[in-house]
């Protein structure tokens, strides 16, 4: 059975990102083996003329970071995308492993190790966190770094 991945992004709210930048990262993933669980395909089934759906949808997100194995997590913005902060803290808290994207070259941080909030980073080993950490999207799939390894261990 393979490992699942919470893919916690914000592009789910934009027409054209949805369509263009969210299937290469999810095919690279799945390259890997993995079950990808997209928040933004997951919650379809929502009725967004319905009262509530805004609760039943953060209810299904946070249900989904609990089941699922891992969290990869889109890091792009300054400062980056509430939900998906908030996606990866509950990660981090459930002791998930732990993987971020950001193609995104502006910094986001008062750390001159780190590139983003030093917190987003507590998830991951205190050396060689780099190897968690995904700069492009043909990265993604590099059988050398952590993903693929975590990917690849029943």
């Amino acid at each position: 059975m393979p490992k699942t991945v919470y893919l916690a992004n914000s592009y789910g709210f934009s027409t054209q990102q949805k369509a263009i930048l969210l299937p290469p990262i999810i095919s690279a993933l799945e390259s890997l083996g993995l079950e990808v669980w997209e928040p933004f395909a997951r919650n379809n089934q929502v009725d967004f003329q319905q009262a509530g759906w805004a609760y039943r949808v953060g209810q299904q997100d946070y249900a989904d970071v609990v089941a699922a194995d891992g969290i990869f997590a889109i890091v792009n913005g300054v400062p980056p995308d509430e939900g998906v902060m908030i996606e990866l803290g509950m990660a981090i808290a459930l002791g998930k492993p732990t993987f971020l994207f950001r193609d995104d070259f502006r910094r986001a941080t008062d750390s001159e190790e780190y590139p983003l909030n030093l917190m987003l980073f507590t998830g991951m080993p205190e050396r060689n966190w780099q190897d968690y950490y995904y700069t492009s999207v043909d990265e993604i799939a590099d059988r050398g770094k952590a993903l693929a390894r975590w990917a690849a261990v029943c």
